[in-house]
């Protein structure tokens, strides 16, 4: 049986609406490798780039399907992110710069393991189910990464949106970012902005310009940024934007694809991962500096202190600071908008206290994944979410936006220079997905206003020490949790375990969380020092070995 519930065999299937023959014939030439299995994510499909012809010339078919369902442009990004340059991706995005819906996902992993035989009746399966009108119109945008492989990729896309009638715009090589923004404006007739590269600059750079123009004209001197782009298609891009910041802002940019491997011991996952700076860039003390990821949709920001220390200011510490800003001039203009920060349990203890204590900012918990930070920051007037890797975005209601607009027209001097500047971070932000270059130019923008230094800004409060460890087991399905993955549900004892030695230590949490992909258990850990913080984390880790069914070596003092 396949993964539809049909019998090894294809039956007969009505082809007056997809011209299936043309399909099998063209599936032929992007032939699906025998016995690879995939899975789409929240990150699409990633794997080694010479196994992903088939996936690409399907996911052009299921865009066709997604747009004639939705009666919109559907965008396909070529990419896999933040993984080695040998890796390549693909993901889709829905009418309003989304995610794929989830019930689209399953449709993509079935299309996807389909085997060659099977594959008309899974595109009639997928039609049927979602209520595909066959006749309606299609249109993809599609956009890809630096990679070598990725243009020949994107041809796959293409050959499968072709095949199936639909039409096609390839915008080349874009940011992911800059590819959810282009299906947006598309879809919203232009109000959201123009869908071309040119307009995308114009709107980010102008609402940048507009709202630090106060600060730039006190003559502010700490307005050059470091950029360590990955070697990724970040660089061509902010190469070609910089231009439009001059002269409130100098950015230089180092791993800029010239040399060196795409996020090869550079990029913001190696820094965040490594807690040290990226190879190729000359870093002086007190220097900002900030990395992109491969595809530009996470950032990070660094200094080295005087000391030599380096100093990683990660996504809590960015929510923190804009959430921190947001609160501000939502109390000048005084209007009764909610501001809401969401956070996974992986978020620093530090930062959560910090903006629920001192900056009364209201902190969600989510379980991890983008997915689930989008979809609670969009039941607040303003939604703040960043995953401490720097993925993340600011979410404007409908309602809010509408209002701050209003305020900015019509109020008295006070509360309408602060809706002024709340309505050109509405611009400033893609609120699409989290995108580098937007972050990026919100925090220097922020810096700026308020007058602040990267060591100011990383002192507002300190990290916890925290660990990371991982678990082996025989199955990962043995836990489960609940309370956004912060405490287990089963096995039995094992939450219990935890609490009585969380209780052991100072200012301590940990908690326990099965892999989503793998028979391992993450585990997680925090105190008030970092003896202590490891401590906690391999005596969890041992808890987990003994209830769990842990296998292989057991966690040992030291990792």
């Amino acid at each position: 049986m396949n993964c539809w519930g049909q019998p090894d065999f294809c039956p007969e299937v009505d082809k007056t609406d997809m011209d299936l023959d043309a399909v099998t014939k063209q599936s032929v030439l992007h032939a699906k490798p025998d016995g690879l299995i995939l899975q789409y994510g929240t990150a699409g499909f990633r794997t080694k780039a010479e196994h992903l012809d088939h996936v690409m010339f399907r996911m052009g078919l299921l865009a066709v399907l997604r747009s004639k369902q939705t009666k919109s442009t559907i965008g396909v990004m070529v990419t896999a992110s933040h993984n080695p340059e040998e890796d390549n991706g693909v993901k889709l995005v829905d009418p309003l710069g989304e995610m794929l819906a989830a019930s689209w996902e399953e449709h993509a992993t079935c299309l996807a393991n389909a085997e060659e035989q099977h594959l008309p009746r899974v595109l009639v399966d997928i039609s049927e189910k979602a209520a595909v009108d066959l006749h309606q119109d299609a249109f993809v945008v599609i956009g890809r990464d630096t990679r070598p492989s990725s243009e020949r990729l994107s041809q796959s896309v293409i050959d499968g949106v072709t095949v199936l009638g639909g039409q096609f715009y390839d915008y080349g090589l874009l940011t992911t970012p800059q590819l959810h923004y282009m299906v947006f404006c598309r879809n919203s007739n232009g109000q959201y902005g123009k869908a071309t590269v040119e307009g995308y600059y114009q709107k980010l750079s102008s609402a940048f310009v507009e709202l630090t123009k106060q600060a730039f004209c006190r003559g502010d001197d700490h307005r050059t940024l470091k950029v360590d782009c990955a070697n990724g298609i970040g660089a061509l891009k902010l190469a070609e934007m910089k231009h439009y910041f001059s002269p409130g802002l100098s950015v230089q940019l180092f791993n800029d694809g010239t040399k060196g491997k795409l996020n090869h011991l550079c990029g913001a996952d190696f820094v965040k991962s490594h807690q040290k700076p990226p190879q190729g860039i000359e870093m002086r003390a007190n220097e900002r500096c900030c990395s992109f990821d491969g595809d530009a949709d996470r950032i990070v920001y660094y200094y080295h202190d005087a000391d030599g220390q380096f100093h990683l200011i990660d996504g809590d510490k960015i929510a923190t600071l804009i959430s921190s800003f947001l609160k501000e001039l939502l109390l000048e203009i005084g209007d009764g908008l909610s501001l809401g920060v969401v956070q996974t349990a992986y978020a620093n203890g530090s930062s959560t206290r910090y903006l629920e204590e001192v900056m009364k900012v209201p902190v969600y918990c989510t379980k991890t994944g983008v997915k689930h930070l989008h979809h609670k920051a969009q039941e607040f007037d303003i939604g703040v979410y960043f995953e401490a890797n720097g993925h993340g975005t600011v979410l404007f209601s409908k309602a809010a936006e509408t209002k701050i607009k209003q305020l900015a027209k019509e109020s008295e001097d006070e509360k309408r220079k602060a809706a002024k500047m709340l309505e050109n971070i509405i611009d400033l932000f893609n609120q699409t997905i989290g995108d580098a270059i937007s972050d990026m130019l919100v925090i220097e923008a922020i810096l700026a206003l308020k007058g602040l230094t990267v060591q100011q800004w990383d002192a507002l409060y300190t990290d916890l020490p925290n660990r990371q460890l991982k678990v082996k087991v025989a199955d990962r399905q043995v836990i489960s949790t609940t309370d956004a993955e912060r405490q287990v549900v089963k096995p039995p004892g094992l939450q219990e375990a935890i609490n009585d030695l969380v209780k052991k230590y100072r200012l301590s949490r940990a908690f326990v969380r099965p892999s989503g992909t793998e028979d391992i258990v993450r585990v997680y850990a925090e105190a008030d020092s970092q003896e202590n913080t490891d401590s906690l984390a391999y005596e969890v880790s041992l808890a987990v070995f003994q209830l769990a069914g842990g296998i292989g070596e057991r966690p040992q003092r030291g990792f």
